[in-house]
């Protein structure tokens, strides 16, 4: 348990389209859970990169990103459903080990930054060395329970299921920052929501705005002139969380090479190219383990059992928590106000 998101990188050929929270009001969107608490985890922290911490030293970053962000979501109207990770597939495996030795190393260079008094390092390494455990999944699980926010265990990649409720048609998005969405088959992407606003950049005084942003599938590979088959083509040799890539290859290149050959094997023979398990990794994009099993239903708050477990638990403001809470009955007001006009 633990591991950064990272995913494959599309960023060079893919078409997003900036959008305001307000167009996706009355829609459901499907969102990857690891992946937007590692945000939280990465973004919520004090100026010297230390996480925010309760009385008896336990994380809670993760929990302040989940409930403000998920409150300012509900009070656009947007019906939001978090997707947990279960078990990976056996190819992660390496990627995983990779990103534990990347964070153990951030962990060590953060502690020397702070004794040098370098803030700035500090902070930047403290990012890198984020990691989720089971217990802070658990916690957000339950916080999600007392907004009355439904979530789904998916039996491994919380992105393929997220991207499958979506296929389905019981989500209009799923979203998360990895492009990995797409290869799955979300028909809809929406990345930035867990980021969005006023962001440093690393290791620069320089402030950026980050907007959500909305990708279309279809859009994408009818601009790019490819199927999503040849679009995982393209992901495997620019690397996933399943294999290293091919050195040298781009996005750019990846796709001028699938259009001129048509798919990986084709490329692999002319180019003499190799790339292990490509049929695994592909089956993975193509036919992921996801569960049917899943009930989508929007619930009341929970308001006292919630500041018990904000407030009394966990040491967040009272005043702040209740501010949530008063955008939750917006959401609640607007259920209810849809619910009626469908009576009409």
């Amino acid at each position: 348990m633990g591991l950064m998101k990272m995913g494959v990188n599309l960023a060079d050929i893919i078409v997003a389209h900036e959008i305001k929270f307000s167009q996706l009001k009355g829609k459901v969107v499907a969102i990857d859970a690891y992946n937007t608490l590692y945000q939280f985890l990465s973004i919520i922290r004090q100026p010297d990169g230390t996480p925010l911490r309760d009385h008896e030293g336990r994380v809670t970053s993760h929990l302040s990103g989940l409930l403000y962000r998920t409150a300012n979501y509900m009070a656009e109207g947007i019906k939001v459903v978090y997707v947990f990770d279960g078990r990976p597939p056996d190819l992660k495996m390496r990627t995983m080990k990779e990103r534990m030795k990347i964070r153990t190393t951030a962990q060590e260079e953060w502690k020397k930054a702070l004794e040098m008094g370098d803030i700035e390092t500090a902070r930047s390494k403290a990012q890198q060395a984020s990691y989720l455990t089971r217990s802070m999944v658990e916690e957000a699980k339950k916080l999600l329970d007392l907004m009355g926010i439904p979530w789904v265990q998916a039996p491994s990649e919380g992105e393929a299921q997220a991207a499958y409720i979506a296929l389905k048609g019981d989500a209009h998005a799923s979203a998360s920052q990895d492009y990995d969405s797409l290869l799955f088959g979300a028909p809809r992407l929406v990345r930035n929501m867990a980021i969005t606003g006023r962001r440093k950049l690393p290791r620069k005084n320089v402030y950026v705005e980050v907007k959500p942003e909305l990708i279309n599938l279809n859009e994408n590979l009818t601009t790019l002139g490819i199927t999503r088959e040849q679009l995982i083509d393209i992901g495997i040799l620019v690397g996933t969380d399943y294999n290293r890539g091919v050195k040298g290859i781009g996005p750019k290149t990846a796709l001028k090479l699938i259009k001129n050959h048509g798919t990986l094997e084709k490329v692999m023979q002319e180019k003499n190219i190799k790339v292990e398990n490509y049929n695994k990794i592909k089956e993975i994009f193509l036919n992921p383990p996801i569960t049917n099993g899943y009930k989508l239903q929007w619930r009341d708050v929970q308001v006292d059992a919630l500041l018990d477990f904000m407030c009394g638990e966990h040491d967040f403001s009272r005043d702040r928590v209740m501010s949530a809470v008063e955008k939750m009955m917006i959401f609640k007001k607007y259920r209810e106000q849809r619910n009626l006009d469908a009576w009409f």
